[in-house]
Order: structure tokens, then C-alpha cells, then sequence
């Protein structure tokens, strides 16, 4: 057994002797990993999810306790929030939120049962919290332990130890590259006619493979190679969003507030001396220090209503991951009372990193231009408690992953002085995270 059964014992003890009409919940100390958790677990039940950043706060989560999805709109984020501050539950007991690119959600088929915002308080979850690991339990108003405890009993040992098999691949564009080329053509013409100043363009790569991946196989992968990212596999039914972003949304922690945008990107180079050289040359970019300092001027607009001592970075800095390297500015400040994670999320939705500028010239430009759906692409994904406190980043450098098939998604920045060419190359760049490891067995 996974989890001892004497923690289940503990646990059972606990929850029975609270009131039946009430949320229950439980919690023990334990060594089992969150992602050991959920990947033992996931295909027992139609949610799981693993998400944080390795070393620092992961959280891994079966099946559904409660939960809330929301209605497509502009007043999405709002519903979450109110509908998670009214939750009888510790602060401690993570709500695990995630949104979609777009107010209306996606579309095709392929991200069924993915809505437009969902906000999950899981059945099951472990949390890493300073070292310790916190198993939760939490059990509706006049439900039964049962369903729980026994989850807990049937996760086995044994699930993380599987090794890859080899596999034949095919991979499809979409659109192909050189009509996505043609669409960043058409937006750089639009932006040097005036009006808008920035889009993000993004396409998609769809891979089948003979040997369907193991969805939290691939986020374990995405765990162990990008430890610095936020990390990240949600499953919905026979779907499992996985990623590792290296960009922060949002995050609030207490009265603080901090965001942390990326823009403007290069390759990373062959050797100490390649490598550093191409960041200087990205730190001198003109074309792309003006693109990186438009998300960070709209984001500090957006959230100066709403916080005091807001500090911005005067100058970026680089963030460099595996393939790629990034203009970085953080953004902080003290947020109003009772404004928490999921509404600032929401005030900052979609920003110039990942839609464009202006905001709405831009997604309309998006929405002609794309030709796919961004589903949970370029949405965002984290955790937020009951008091408003939590993580959210951006869903990027990902794949929705369905049986055999997985899809792709990767954009760039496009401005007055893009070219096509070399902006396709950035999206194959960003899509290295994910196809090198679904591909190389």
C-alpha cells in the first residue's frame, strides 16, 4: 500500500467523529510524494492533478470533494473567488483553479470536460509545506468517509517504476508553418498601419503516437528536467493537461502581491560563452525590450487600482530555461483586503505576454488569424485557499494529452519589426519542452 494503513486508520477516526452534516476533513503526516500520489491514483478516478514548482510547493490531488465551473465571461474570476471564500475549510486545504485562454472556453473536442474555469477542493490531496508532506481528506456534507479511505487503500507502490516503451510518432502543423508565417505578416502590416501595437500569434503540433503516453509518466519527466518551472498535469475525464511554465501570473501571499512577466525571447546557445552572448544580444534587443515592456506596463497599470507600493523592476533581467531564454521583470506591491488570487487573475487576464496590445484589437486579431482552439493554452493554472492567498501561472510550454493523441501549443510576440521567419523559429523553440520528450522514445 501507498499510504500506511495506519494514517488511514487515523484518518477514519477523525472523520467519524465529526458532524455528519458538515464538511469533514482529516489530515496526517506523511512521506508519500504529491506526484507519487497522483500518479498511483489518476486512473481511479475522473479528476487528478499534480501542479508547484519542485522543492518549494507541490500539491497532488484525486478525485473531487467539491467543486464549481463556471459560466463562460468576463465575470468568471469573480465567481470562482466568491464560491471558494464560501467554503467552510481550513485555510491549509489548497483549491486547485484553472482557466482558459478565452472568456468562453474552448470548443472542440478534444478539450471536453476542460470549462471555462473550474475550481476543484480535491477528495484526496498531499501538500509539501517546509519540508513535510500533509495528506488532506475532506468529505461533503452527508457523505460517507468510505469513498476516500478506500481510494486510499487501493494506490499501490508501484505505478512511478514503469519505463517508457518505443513508439512510432506522426506530427501534423497547424496551421501549416508557412500559412502561419503569412498570418504574422498580415499582423506585422496591421501593427505598422496603426492602432495595435503587439499580438501573440501562436500555432499548434498535433502528435499521435502507437503507444499512448502516460500522462503523469510526462509530468514526472517535466518535474525532473525543469526544476525552476512551474509544473504542471490537470486531468479532466480522458484528458490530462500537462506543462511546465516558466512564468508566473499571479501569486498573493497574504497582502502581498507579486507577478512575474516574460517577454521577448532567444535561443539558448552551445557552451557558457554562445549562451551568454546570445542573452546580452537579447538584453540590447530593441524589438525586444519595447515588446517586453508593454506586458509590463500593462500589468503594472492594471494592478496599481488596486495595490499600494507597487514596485516594478527597472530594468529586466534574464530567465533562462532549458531552450529558451526570456526578458523577466518582476512586479510587486500590497494588495487591497479581501482582493485574492483568482480576481487579480482576473484583472490581469489576458496579458500582453500571451494575447497582445491593445488588449482587444489584439484577441480579435487572434481569433481570425489562429485558425485553432487555445482550450487551457495560455489560460492559467495554480491554487488558491479559502482567504484569497495562492499561485497561478501561466499554461504554457504544454500539451493536452488524449489517448494516443497530444496536442501542442506554442506563440510569439509579434510587433512592428517582426519577421515571420524568425518568429516561427521561437515557436519551434518552445515547442522542444514537450515534443522532444513525447517523441524521443
Amino acid at each position: 500500500m501507498l499510504i500506511d494503513r495506519s494514517v488511514i486508520e487515523s484518518l477514519d477516526k477523525a472523520l467519524t467523529s465529526q458532524r455528519a452534516d458538515r464538511v469533514r476533513f482529516a489530515t496526517a503526516l506523511v512521506t508519500t510524494d504529491p506526484l507519487q500520489l497522483v500518479d498511483s491514483g489518476a486512473h481511479l478516478v475522473r479528476f487528478a492533478a499534480y501542479l508547484g514548482v519542485p522543492g518549494e510547493s507541490e500539491i497532488g490531488a484525486l478525485g473531487n470533494a467539491w467543486r464549481v465551473d463556471s459560466p463562460y465571461g468576463a465575470d468568471r474570476f469573480a465567481q470562482l473567488s466568491s464560491a471558494v471564500g464560501d467554503l467552510d475549510l481550513p485555510e491549509d486545504i489548497p483549491v486547485l483553479v484553472g482557466f482558459s485562454f478565452a472568456s468562453d472556453g474552448a470548443s472542440r473536442p478534444e478539450w471536453d470536460e476542460f470549462t471555462p474555469s473550474s475550481a476543484v477542493v480535491p477528495l484526496v490531496s498531499i501538500r509539501t509545506d517546509d519540508e513535510a508532506n500533509h495528506l488532506y481528506v475532506v468529505v461533503p456534507p452527508n457523505a460517507e468517509p468510505f469513498v476516500a479511505l478506500e481510494l486510499l487503500r487501493q494506490l499501490e507502490d508501484d505505478s512511478m517504476v514503469q519505463g517508457a516503451r518505443a513508439a512510432d510518432h506522426s506530427i501534423e502543423s497547424h496551421p501549416t508553418p508557412g500559412t502561419w508565417e503569412g498570418a504574422v505578416a498580415d499582423a506585422v502590416n496591421s501593427i505598422r498601419e496603426g492602432g495595435l501595437q503587439k499580438a501573440v500569434l501562436a500555432r499548434s503540433l498535433h502528435v499521435r503516437s502507437d503507444v499512448p503516453p502516460r500522462p503523469f509518466g510526462v509530468v514526472r519527466r517535466l518535474r525532473s528536467d525543469y526544476p525552476s518551472c512551474f509544473v504542471y498535469g490537470w486531468q479532466e475525464g480522458e484528458g490530462t493537461f500537462v506543462g511546465a511554465s516558466p512564468e508566473l501570473l499571479i501569486a498573493r501571499r497574504g497582502s502581498q502581491v507579486r507577478s512575474h512577466p516574460l517577454a521577448g525571447s532567444a535561443p539558448r546557445g552551445l557552451g557558457e560563452e554562445a549562451d551568454q552572448a546570445l542573452g546580452e544580444e537579447l538584453m540590447a534587443s530593441s524589438k525586444n525590450r519595447a515588446e517586453h515592456q508593454m506586458v509590463v506596463d500593462d500589468i503594472a497599470e492594471r494592478l496599481a487600482s488596486v495595490t499600494t507600493e507597487l514596485r516594478v523592476d527597472p530594468t529586466p533581467s534574464l530567465r533562462k530555461v532549458t531552450h529558451v531564454q526570456h526578458l523577466s521583470t518582476e512586479i510587486a506591491g500590497t494588495v487591497a483586503d479581501g482582493l485574492g488570487v483568482v480576481e487579480l487573475a482576473g484583472r490581469i487576464h489576458p496579458t500582453p505576454a500571451v494575447g497582445g496590445s491593445p488588449r482587444d484589437e489584439a484577441l480579435s486579431l487572434i481569433r481570425k488569424s489562429e485558425g485553432f482552439d487555445r482550450g487551457w493554452y495560455a489560460g492559467g493554472i495554480g491554487w488558491t485557499s479559502t482567504s484569497g492567498d495562492g499561485e497561478i501561472a501561466l499554461a504554457l510550454r504544454c500539451a493536452l494529452l488524449r489517448g494516443d493523441r497530444a496536442w501542442l501549443y506554442a506563440g510569439a510576440g509579434i510587433v512592428a519589426d517582426s519577421v515571420p521567419a524568425s518568429e516561427l523559429e521561437e515557436t519551434r523553440l518552445k515547442f522542444r519542452t514537450m515534443l522532444d520528450l513525447l517523441t524521443e522514445a
